[in-house]
């Protein structure tokens, strides 16, 4: 007489997000490195006059996306403080859709809005493939280190770019709107002190768990 196999448990709400994080964050890998491979083709071959051609859109509706992780931050999904993903999350739809899209002429050929996609593109594919792995419960040495520790270039070079283009189309509308741009730019000195910082604060609290981590592996004598 075959046994029955004992039904499996049943899955906990924790079980349930897990699982959809792992799918969101699998989804917005793909998505980014799409994004970075349009810009890497392109760029070499038929120069930045084609990014946005190639990558304009796709971009603006991948980072769109992201809106879900203001509200995975404010439902308690995630552990990302609400203030700082948000402000991320809502100065990149800002230059997406209101400087990017709405100016076209001005900001496109600009050599800053292809350097903004790249950092944009490689930063996200790297913190999306280390939420994936680290939900799974295995991460391995090297994609911690690029977390970690590519944003000390990254993150300039973005923020950079993006404050470029900011001013570009605010020379460019004039009038009432200038002043609005110029003032989204005496914002970047806050904000990205307040991004940067917070990157620092998590490279530093990881960094000093992996040590912790190698000290208790090591041999004792």
């Amino acid at each position: 007489m075959s046994q029955e196999r004992p039904a499996p448990p049943p899955l906990t709400k924790n079980d349930v997000a897990r699982e959809y994080l792992t799918a969101y964050n699998s989804v917005c890998a793909l998505l980014w490195l799409s994004v970075f491979a349009r810009v890497v083709v392109v760029l070499p071959i038929t120069g930045v006059e084609s990014v946005y051609e190639a990558a304009g859109d796709f971009t603006k509706w991948t980072q769109t996306v992201a809106v879900l992780e203001i509200l995975h931050s404010a439902f308690g999904l995630v552990r990302s403080p609400l203030p700082t993903t948000a402000l991320q999350v809502i100065s990149r739809l800002l230059l997406v859709w209101a400087i990017v899209d709405q100016n076209p002429v001005v900001t496109t050929p600009s050599i800053f809005y292809s350097t903004m996609l790249l950092a944009w593109s490689a930063t996200e594919v790297v913190r999306y493939s280390y939420f994936v792995l680290n939900l799974r419960g295995s991460v391995p040495g090297f994609l911690t280190w690029l977390r970690y520790n590519m944003f000390f270039v990254l993150y300039p070079v973005g923020i950079t770019s993006e404050a470029v283009l900011v001013w570009k189309a605010s020379e460019a509308v004039g009038g009432t709107w200038r002043w609005v741009g110029w003032g989204v730019l005496g914002l970047y000195v806050p904000g990205s002190y307040v991004l940067y910082t917070y990157m620092i604060a998590q490279r530093r609290k990881v960094m000093k768990g992996k040590q912790a981590e190698r000290r208790n592996r090591a041999p004792t004598q």
